[in-house]
């Protein structure tokens, strides 16, 4: 929508080169507006307080304060402010730790232009963003039930790497409303309150989750 505010972000990022180069291709989206860029958090701080952004893309290998660690801090000058990490890293252990802390996205550095739009667009709506090798990760569970039905532990994947629920509604052929029932009852089984608590949930205990088909 023309008459929409562009949604604002701030770049962390201590090489340069790639600061400047996506600065320059976010620049090029009418929805997206870059209002700071830093190379190190300590920096990056006083223009997040500032400028409020809606989202912050962040680098996860800084020195001095890493982009893990630099979550609560970005969190505490901007409560608003939405984390994705902006990683090279696939491991489970990167993805879980950024989660735990609380970030909302987790992209891969090699990902094409348009999919980190996507992240950036999907989070500041209030959705959680993973790019396809970590969505993979966030896929694989294997096990036993035992709290939640095979619909529940469908959805509750679904729901981690990042589907809406329209795309989940698509992909398993229900409405909306059902999806939504689904996932207020999951909520209260498993005692989570957030969106950022169900991806949790299933990087911590991925052998209570039921093998699941990858494809559409």
């Amino acid at each position: 929508m023309t008459s929409a505010s562009p949604i604002k972000v701030i770049l962390i990022d201590n090489h340069p080169v790639v600061v400047v180069g996506l600065k320059g291709v976010l620049d090029t989206y009418q929805n997206i507006e870059v209002v700071g860029f830093a190379h190190d958090v300590t920096t990056s701080l006083p223009l997040i307080r500032e400028r409020r952004p809606q989202v912050a893309l962040v680098d996860i290998n800084m020195p001095k304060i890493n982009g893990i660690d630099a979550i609560a801090l970005i969190r505490n000058e901007s409560p608003e402010t939405k984390v994705i990490m902006l990683s090279m890293h696939d491991s489970r252990e990167y993805i879980s730790s950024s989660i735990m802390r609380g970030a909302a996205g987790y992209i891969l550095k090699d990902v094409a232009t348009d999919e980190i739009v996507t992240a950036i667009t999907k989070v500041a709506g209030g959705d959680t963003y993973f790019s396809s090798g970590v969505r993979d990760l966030l896929l694989d569970g294997r096990g036993q039930s035992v709290s939640l039905t095979g619909r529940e532990q469908e959805i509750v994947v679904l729901i981690a790497a990042g589907k809406s629920n329209r795309e989940i509604a698509t992909e398993l052929a229900i409405s909306e409303n059902t999806v939504e029932t689904h996932r207020k009852h999951i909520k209260r089984k498993l005692g989570l309150s957030s969106t950022a608590e169900l991806v949790r949930f299933v990087l911590e205990h991925p052998d209570l989750l039921i093998d699941l088909p990858t494809g559409g």
